[in-house]
């Protein structure tokens, strides 16, 4: 294959994530509203009954459907089914950075402000109860950091022969940091958390600036 060719198939592509087939990707929304004029962020707690995460705190969202026309559709289409809103409620959305997690999964968190959050009807099936938190408290708490460290196990019939140092190999068997907030009896952690510092990180950044 001459250069020209490969100039001529590459030059306009736009790059992306090596690999974003096999990602399961997912659009979730930061709803804010509030209560006596101070921003509230909403939470759900996840029905025990759900196969996933059961009884885990997190925001509205789910996985990008083939019928979704983007990530945000997701964002909006997932909160209107879990909360029982119409999505023309929320309003002024805003894109924060994505997650690319160490589990096969790329989060795409939006926030916005929920409207007429009185009329809330949350799905039993996904959802045993909602909450709502001051953003004060996280922008006045730090979270709590603990390690996950990580071993790497290769399977039986590994080529060790085949790599530099063999069955030493020396892997960087990394670790994770994970974050937990706590606020009054409920635990808000795992990409929730991270989530939310990310947000966090984002107005105090602003608010120096």
């Amino acid at each position: 294959m001459k250069t020209s060719e490969i100039i001529s198939r590459l030059q306009n592509r736009r790059p992306t994530i090596l690999g974003r087939e096999n990602f399961r990707e997912f659009g979730i929304l930061i709803p804010m509203i509030e209560i006596e004029d101070e921003t509230h962020l909403l939470f759900e707690v996840r029905s025990k009954h759900m196969r996933s995460q059961p009884g885990d705190i997190c925001f509205p969202g789910g996985r990008v459907d083939e019928s979704d026309k983007s990530e945000l559709h997701c964002a909006l289409r997932e909160t209107s089914e879990e909360l029982g809103v119409n999505q023309e409620n929320i309003r002024n959305i805003i894109p924060l950075d994505y997650i690319v997690s160490d589990f096969g999964r790329i989060i795409f968190p939006f926030t916005g402000t929920l409207h007429n959050p009185e009329k809330i009807v949350p799905n039993p099936a996904e959802v045993e109860e909602v909450f709502q938190v001051p953003l004060r408290f996280f922008l006045e708490t730090k979270p709590k950091v603990y390690q996950v460290n990580f071993k790497v196990i290769p399977e039986q019939d590994f080529p060790y022969e085949d790599i530099q140092g063999g069955r030493a190999y020396d892997w960087n068997a990394r670790e994770m940091s994970e974050l937990f907030y706590y606020y009054q009896d409920k635990v808000i952690w795992g990409l929730t958390a991270k989530i939310i510092a990310h947000f966090v990180a984002l107005l105090q950044e602003k608010k120096k600036n």
